[in-house]
């Protein structure tokens, strides 16, 4: 008799866009394909661990409620290691989501992470899966890196974005990847307005007008202290933009590269250039362009033997 094959989830890394990973899911419960296993790196570790705690639609109701103000309330500054220690964001997972071992979750789960000082690729699939979360999503100038027996840990995007080869040393016969920065290279950083200022993010609700845009004030606060640019030369991004379009661009073409030589049977891409990194308040849209890019492939997932026909 036939072994059914193994499924593997393979989320992957891309800031707010990860919400899209919600509506990846929901798109493969509808048609009946359930992962035996899911791993990510960083956004992808969050929405993966939910789903593997079987928080999910709890979680998913929490995401899209999230506006700027819950954003802001999340923002712990700190100069030293990154601008956010990150701890405010966990400890509010902590309390709102159950935090069970990572051996003992619902399906097998492992979050990616990066070794600072080796640049090493680290597989948690152990232990408290809020600290694997958050060692997976320590991205390098926002947050703080995180500490593990010893070691300091950041996003683990930037080594595997997608991680299809841990699916793989999990067990995956079939590899679903889900890959967030298919569309991004070139397209990662805010356009300049009229004016040379870089254009807001797209709207956030008009009662957030006074903390959606933090970011964009934090970065103006920096600009301020430099000298006054020559209205003839191309805006200088921010320095934080700079940062997080670097990892971007780094992130696409190791991604392409990975692929290349393990490439997953399937991969779902949704279309989410237009959001900005830090825009995730707009939960709505990525869910449903998750959803949508995910329905594309069940015709090919139903020829693989997935899923109902």
């Amino acid at each position: 008799m036939n072994r059914k094959p193994v499924i593997g989830l393979a989320l992957g890394s891309g800031s707010a866009r990860g919400w899209a990973h919600i509506g990846v899911i929901r798109a493969l419960q509808q048609a009946g394909i359930k992962p035996d296993l899911v791993c990510g790196a960083s956004i992808g570790a969050v929405v993966g661990a939910a789903y593997a705690l079987g928080e999910l639609d709890r979680f998913e109701h929490w995401a899209r409620g999230l506006t700027g103000r819950t954003m802001f309330s999340f923002m712990d500054f700190k100069l030293a290691g990154g601008m956010l220690k990150g701890e405010r964001v966990i400890e509010f997972f902590r309390s709102r989501f159950s935090d069970r071992p990572i051996e003992a979750l619902d399906i097998p789960f492992a979050a990616v992470a990066t070794g600072l000082h080796s640049g090493s690729e680290v597989w948690l699939r152990t232990g408290s899966t809020a600290d694997a979360v958050r060692a997976s999503m320590a991205l390098p100038g926002l947050f703080t890196p995180a500490q593990r027996e010893g070691r300091l840990l950041v996003d683990g995007g930037l080594v595997n974005p997608v991680p299809v080869s841990l699916a793989r040393a999990m067990g995956a016969d079939i590899v679903i990847a889900v890959d967030l920065n298919a569309d991004i290279l070139g397209r990662h950083l805010r356009k300049p307005g009229a004016n040379g200022a870089a254009k807001p993010p797209a709207e956030a609700p008009e009662d957030d007008e006074d903390t959606a845009g933090w970011l964009d004030r934090l970065q103006d606060g920096f600009a301020s202290l430099l000298p006054t640019p020559d209205p003839a030369r191309v805006p200088t991004p921010s320095l934080l933009e700079v940062v997080l379009a670097s990892v971007n661009i780094m992130q696409v073409r190791i991604t392409r590269s990975r692929m290349a030589g393990d490439p997953p049977e399937v991969v779902i891409a949704p279309q989410l250039a237009h959001l900005g990194l830090m825009d995730f308040y707009r939960a709505e849209e990525a869910i449903a362009e998750g959803q949508r890019a995910a329905e594309k492939t069940l015709p090919f997932l139903q020829q693989l033997g997935l899923g109902s026909v």
